[in-house]
């Protein structure tokens, strides 16, 4: 059970532990989240998580494990057609080396793009800003970083990696 002032991930989104509703609806303790993104919305969701939105957020090691496979994580390798389709089975699977996944492909694709002197692929965009929202939201709380400080300390952790 998770306590007031805690953080966690409600599906894919790190929020904060407000409050605890106890018999709140049909005799059913609840949770009140605050996603850290904005603070003007509350969830409820109750405490016994049967469908299962609700995990811990990851620690440090394992961000460090993570961080460590990225260079080896390959792209996707599919029809431009069924690519969104792909974005978006990987997103919504809650794994982070998924995320990853659709990062260094659509940062690939579009800097292909860029090279061809082509404009930014809006689908490739928009799947790599969603994807960097989750990964370095939940990453930046586990460092205590921000947004910024979190995507250039992976991406400093990686170069490291690549040139050793």
């Amino acid at each position: 059970m998770y306590k007031i002032g805690e953080h966690l991930v409600y599906c894919r989104d790190v929020c904060i532990v407000k409050e605890i509703k106890r018999n709140h609806y049909q005799g059913h303790d609840y949770y009140v989240l605050m996603p850290i993104e904005d603070s003007s919305l509350k969830i409820e969701v109750p405490i016994e998580n049967r469908c299962g939105n609700l995990r811990d957020l990851i620690t440090k090691d394992e961000l460090e494990d993570i961080i460590k496979q990225i260079p080896s994580i390959p792209i996707l390798d599919c029809h431009d057609k069924l690519m969104e389709n792909e974005y978006k089975k990987l997103l919504s699977s809650k794994n982070h080396v998924d995320l990853i996944k659709i990062i260094k492909t659509a940062y690939l694709r579009n800097q292909y793009r860029l090279d061809q002197n082509k404009k930014l692929g809006e689908t490739d965009n928009n799947y790599l800003e969603k994807a960097e929202r989750y990964l370095f939201q939940e990453f930046g709380v586990v460092l205590g970083l921000d947004y910024e400080e979190t995507k250039q300390y992976v991406i400093d952790q990686v170069l490291e990696l690549q040139n050793n």
